[in-house]
């Protein structure tokens, strides 16, 4: 899914949510699911990649988009803010 059609379908979630045709649960699950699509289809001109952490529970899940694995890693516990965690990373797929 590339970047314009992932923004596409987030703007048809929220205009069903304005319109009154969907609750905000349901609107939740299919922004999320938009951008776990476009995360595990993720493409930049081979310059970045998405990654997914793996391991501890704080990191696994965790998916950022980065240079290469190392940068990747760097950027989980940045955003973890504790460098104690023990986690792999791999590149995201479906």
């Amino acid at each position: 899914m590339d970047r314009i059609s992932a923004l596409r379908n987030i703007e048809d979630a929220l205009s069903d949510f304005e319109s009154g045709e969907e609750e905000l649960r349901e609107t939740q699950r299919r922004v999320v699911t938009v951008l776990q699509t476009y995360a595990t289809d993720f493409e930049a001109d081979g310059e970045v990649t998405a990654y997914r952490a793996t391991g501890d529970e704080r990191a696994t899940g965790i998916v950022v988009v980065a240079e290469s694995a190392a940068a990747a890693r760097r950027r989980v516990v940045k955003l973890l803010d504790d460098d104690t965690v023990e986690f792999q990373v791999e590149t995201a797929s479906k």
